[in-house]
Formats: C-alpha cells, structure tokens, sequence
C-alpha cells in the first residue's frame, strides 16, 4: 500500500508514519504542501491513500483536494487538520475528502478513521463488481 502524507509539520508527518506502519507493508511518500504533493503524486502515478493537513503554505489542502479531485475521483483522501468547525468539515467533504480527523488525534483514532475508509471503499468497489 502507497500512502502519501502531505503536512507542513515533519513530527505530524513522522507521528503518522509511526501509526499507520502499524497495517504493514506501507511505502510512504511525503510532502510539505500542496504543491509538493501535486509533484509526489504525478511522480508516483497513484497513491492508494492520502492524508491531507488543511492549513499548509503554498497550497492548502482544501485546494489540493479540489485539485486531486478535478482528475481523479478514487483515491481515498482523509483531512487530517487543527480545522473543527462544522463548516469546515462541511467544506472538506464537499471538495471531496472521505474522512476527517481533527488534530490532536490518538493513535486509535487515526486508525480507525483510516480502517474506517478503506473499509467503505472496498465494500464500495465490491458492490459495484
């Protein structure tokens, strides 16, 4: 499993590596912004999951969603962000992200949340074969 994890914030990067290892056989990329991003997934081809911080420089990760979104509509996106306002949330899920986690953000959390996604997705992907 590929997982880009694009955040300004090396720890925030290294705390989410450090959990997600946990589900095997992952290679990370990462990214620093939007931009960064844009530039690992073109680079890559396909990531099979990408974590999103909202509040980055150069590009936002609301617009790198919209953006990712303009050209592929697969790829599960999960908002990792300090941003807890409803409309907000309301925002990220319009742009197109499946899931939302609000930093901080426990281990178990993070987890399930991705658990949670990917879980959606393949019974989504199995109803549609």
């Amino acid at each position: 499993m590929k997982i880009l994890l694009v955040d300004d914030s090396r720890t925030m990067r290294n705390i989410q590596k450090k959990v997600l290892d946990t589900l095997g056989g992952v290679e990370f990329g990462e990214a620093g912004d939007g931009l960064e991003a844009l530039t690992a997934i073109a680079a890559a081809g396909k990531f099979d999951l990408i974590l999103v911080d909202w509040n980055m420089p150069n590009m936002d990760g609301h617009t790198l969603v919209k953006k990712i979104r303009e050209t592929d509509k697969a790829t599960p996106l999960i908002m990792v962000t300090t941003e807890s306002e409803k409309q907000r949330v309301i925002d990220a899920i319009k742009a197109g992200v499946n899931n939302y986690v609000i930093k901080p953000f426990t281990p178990d959390a993070l987890m399930d949340k991705v658990k949670q996604t990917l879980s959606k997705l393949a019974v989504a992907a199995a109803a549609a074969a």
